[in-house]
């Protein structure tokens, strides 16, 4: 008898499968390429690393911290995973957590990490652009990171008609370094955090973008009407 493939298999093999019932990035791009591409960069930019048993894990050799906002050290973590091409991220990014920030990251109650999965919604922007944020990341700092990613959000549109500039635009406006963040977009400079970040959001069963993963279990995959409430229940569960 043929055994038939699981969900996560086909996830690992060919990018994500779709979901039902929300609007999320599932597919669509190409099957990841990371030949000669470069490592992972040894910084954290600020950011924190995990270990303390709240679903974040130490972070392991040769890739970057995930950037964190809230208490580092809070017991309930919220682990969101993104790809800047993916227009349902923008939509969570720009109308989702606000709502999340306030409730619960601008009071402390938990850890909210960033976490890189690139579908790819665009081959090779979805890949450039996570190695883009991180490149500001590792330059900047925390803080920066996420005005950075903010912008690539704002910005979105133009991924893949005005790339590889744009990265470098998107920071010199920001009063950050260019050049050196649009060389590592295109070297892919930190692909071992990237797709490190990748493999971790598919082996806890993420199934598209945006997804979010509370304390190490995927609570939802997608966005939608009901995301903000379905993500802000299981995080009081367990608080």
């Amino acid at each position: 008898m043929r055994e038939t493939p699981t969900r996560r298999q086909v996830l690992a093999a060919a990018g994500v499968t779709g979901i039902v019932g929300l609007a999320g990035c599932t597919g669509g791009g190409s099957t990841p390429t990371t030949d000669g591409q470069g490592g992972g960069g040894n910084g954290d930019g600020n950011s924190d690393g995990g270990g303390d048993g709240n679903g974040s894990e130490e972070t392991p050799a040769g890739q970057l911290s995930p950037p964190v906002r809230g208490d580092p050290e809070a017991d309930v973590t919220l682990a969101v995973y993104e790809d800047f091409a993916c227009p349902h991220c923008r939509d969570y990014s720009e109308n989702g957590y606000p709502a999340l920030a306030e409730a619960f990251v601008d009071t402390g109650q938990i850890r909210y990490e960033h976490r890189d999965l690139p579908i790819p919604v665009l081959d090779p922007e979805s890949f450039e652009a996570a190695n883009a944020a991180r490149a500001v990341q590792t330059r900047h700092g925390r803080e920066a990171f996420w005005t950075y990613a903010d912008a690539l959000f704002a910005n979105q549109d133009a991924l893949g008609s005005e790339t590889p500039g744009l990265y470098a635009e998107v920071a010199v406006e920001l009063d950050y370094e260019g050049e050196p963040v649009r060389t590592d977009a295109v070297d892919r400079a930190y692909t071992d955090t990237v797709m490190g970040d990748r493999q971790r959001g598919i082996d806890a069963g993420v199934e598209g973008t945006p997804g979010f993963v509370v304390n190490g279990e995927v609570v939802t995959s997608g966005f939608g009407d009901s995301t903000v409430e379905t993500v802000r229940s299981a995080i009081e569960e367990r608080l």
